[in-house]
């Protein structure tokens, strides 16, 4: 029995000394750590050796404190790390600036690089010739927006190389000083020059940025470009980019001087860049070469038929739907079979956020329809009354579109919208979109049925059941 007890005691002991121990670890872990002084421009330092074999590409080197080191090469291109890299074609002076960035705030120097010759093997990427023209084109090249085509100006999420989200139609923006600009790229001496006739087209949330209202339109700016603007191609991890010195950019303002050149030939290029002021965004922007008229090339026209179109989402269908933007199930447990006793429906859920904001079921037929012969559309839904139906609207859209018109093809639709009452909620409705008004269309191939509305990041969830267009 003491034995016992004096174990107990040492047990004891030991855990209060593991205790203290503990504590004594927390209060210095979680002790706060004092910010130290803002660093002054004297303390960054960087050093900068050319390569032996090409005297023309540079590598810097950091030589002062801090957690982030910023670098403008002054040759229009950036980057970040402790060593970089910067290529510098042409024979010239160039101001490089450091920035580094401390617990106590951020200091920059700068340092001038004199290359002493022009190196032409470094200019041999065919994007170079295709943007200016070539040395040998003395006055450059001009490039224009492409205001004809549809999506000459779009926006997409950041994660994807497409603008989903929204591309302007033929001359959507003839009225915001944005046609008339003119970008002109001189391989000579890499000069880079923004024509803007006096106004810029500018994003809303970045027209501060070169003197525009703070507002929720996108506004036309009266804005000088600078004169001083040079441009580089780069390649990155495969990709090749277009980058502005001095803040330039291309036509439409977005806070940003850096674009992926996606397509790019003699005539015409598309281009990729980010949105400073929204990081979830990218941008695109097609251009022509200023003179260049495109060759007019008829559309193939499908065969026109009446549809013969049903789908009970359980069976083997003649046609498959497209979920764009939505979580779609088919062959769902139907959840409740009164009004309705098919075992299987179709599950829609409506996403949240911006990338559901669209979202839709759809399918593009080999054929254009022929409402003329008939014209009516009925489908099932089921609408839970669980919804928040002050975010998503209890409604149901049947939209025809013109698939040729690809992601403007919106702008030709019709469009019928039934909406759900409260008393028709958590049972199944039959509804009827009557197109017979709309005989006489022969453009449409393409069905878009979308529940919850739209313009929205709000979710829902919907069933569907019994389509039939015969």
């Amino acid at each position: 029995m003491k034995l016992y007890k004096n174990t107990i005691k040492t047990s004891i002991w030991l855990c209060l000394g593991l205790m203290l121990t503990l504590m004594a670890s927390c209060k210095k872990d979680e002790s706060v750590r004092e910010l130290g002084a803002s660093p002054t421009a004297d303390q960054v330092k960087f050093s900068n050796t050319a390569s032996p074999t090409n005297a023309n590409v540079i590598t810097f080197k950091n030589e002062s404190p801090g957690f982030k080191a910023i670098w403008d090469f002054g040759n229009g291109a950036t980057a970040e790390g402790a060593t970089a890299q910067a290529s510098y074609p042409l024979a010239g002076t160039y101001t490089v600036k450091l920035t580094i960035v401390t617990d106590g705030g951020y200091a920059s120097t700068t340092k001038t690089v004199t290359i002493a010759a022009t190196n032409p093997a470094m200019l041999t990427d065919p994007a170079f010739t295709l943007l200016s023209g070539g040395l040998a084109n003395a006055t450059g090249k001009t490039w224009m927006i492409d205001q004809t085509q549809p999506g000459h100006l779009g926006v997409g999420p950041i994660g994807s190389q497409f603008p989903d989200w929204y591309q302007a139609g033929p001359n959507e923006k003839s009225n915001n000083g944005f046609y008339d600009d003119e970008m002109t790229f001189n391989m000579n001496a890499l000069k880079y020059t923004l024509a803007n006739n006096g106004t810029t087209f500018a994003n809303a949330s970045n027209a501060p940025g070169i003197g525009g209202p703070t507002g929720n339109d996108d506004p036309t700016v009266n804005y000088t470009p600078p004169t001083n603007l040079t441009w580089l191609v780069t390649t990155v991890n495969g990709n090749k980019f277009i980058t502005l010195s001095n803040n330039g950019f291309i036509s439409y303002y977005l806070g940003v001087s850096q674009y992926q050149i996606l397509s790019l030939t003699a005539d015409e290029m598309w281009l990729r860049s980010g949105d400073k002021s929204n990081a979830g965004n990218a941008w695109y922007l097609k251009l022509i070469r200023k003179g260049y008229t495109r060759p007019v090339v008829p559309p193939v026209q499908k065969p026109m038929q009446a549809a013969n179109l049903t789908d009970d989402f359980q069976n083997t269908t003649t046609f498959a739907w497209g979920a764009e933007n939505i979580d779609y199930a088919r062959s769902y447990d139907n959840p409740f079979k009164l009004g309705n006793t098919s075992p299987k429906v179709g599950y829609y859920e409506k996403r949240t956020g911006g990338d559901g904001q669209y979202g839709n079921l759809n399918v593009t037929l080999p054929y254009r329809f022929d409402l003329a012969a008939k014209n009516k559309i009925r489908l099932k839904v089921f609408i839970p009354g669980a919804n928040d139906f002050g975010l998503v609207k209890p409604t149901v859209a049947i939209k025809l579109q013109n698939s040729l018109l690809g992601g403007n093809a919106w702008q030709t639709q019709i469009e019928i919208v039934k909406t759900i009452l409260p008393s028709q909620y958590n049972t199944w409705v039959q509804l009827e979109f009557d197109y017979s008004g709309s005989s006489a269309q022969t453009l449409y191939d393409k069905i878009v049925v979308q529940l919850g509305g739209e313009g929205h990041p709000h979710p829902g969830i919907f069933y569907i059941d019994d389509f039939e267009f015969k």
